[in-house]
């Protein structure tokens, strides 16, 4: 059955999500074992920094199920992992095994997945969704920067 125009335009293309999902959380298979560790977890090693790069880099699965109208519960939800995952990174030494074990990426991945299965077109969204996506998508990146400003701070310390 072909769509119209109006139907393909609502539709959202999650491949990027997939990938972003992949590298940031299982990009490479530790040797003899089923643990996947991505760019999240390297990343995260760098004070701070690590942090803010990797909430960006995330927010992308979060902009896909904004445009894909996912209900505001879910959104909230990944937002909640995104910044569970941006205050594991802040504890040092055990926050990266602790980011490797939460996983936050293939998470958001897999509640995208759900809700475009099942209800891939929705209607337009309201002035109200749009306004509470655009918070759930900042909230991660502002708990990255306070993360970053936090890294600095604690490694300024830790050398003077």
């Amino acid at each position: 059955m072909r769509r119209s125009a109006g139907e393909r335009a609502r539709e959202v293309d999650v491949a990027l999500s997939r990938q972003v999902a992949r590298v940031m959380d299982d990009a490479v298979t530790v040797p003899g074992t089923r643990i996947g560790i991505g760019l999240d977890a390297v990343i995260g090693l760098v004070p701070g920094i690590g942090d803010l790069v990797g909430s960006a880099l995330s927010s992308v699965i979060v902009r896909d199920a904004v445009r894909a109208r996912v209900p505001m519960v879910v959104l909230a939800r990944m937002g909640l992992n995104l910044l569970l995952d941006a205050v594991l990174g802040l504890v040092p030494g055990v926050g990266d095994l602790l980011d490797v074990a939460h996983r936050a990426n293939r998470k958001n991945l897999r509640l995208l997945l759900r809700e475009v299965e099942r209800e891939p077109l929705r209607e337009p969204p309201s002035p109200a969704y749009v306004a509470g996506a655009v918070a759930l998508m900042v909230v991660p990146l502002l708990a990255g920067v306070a993360a970053t400003v936090l890294g600095i701070w604690l490694l300024w310390r830790w050398i003077t």
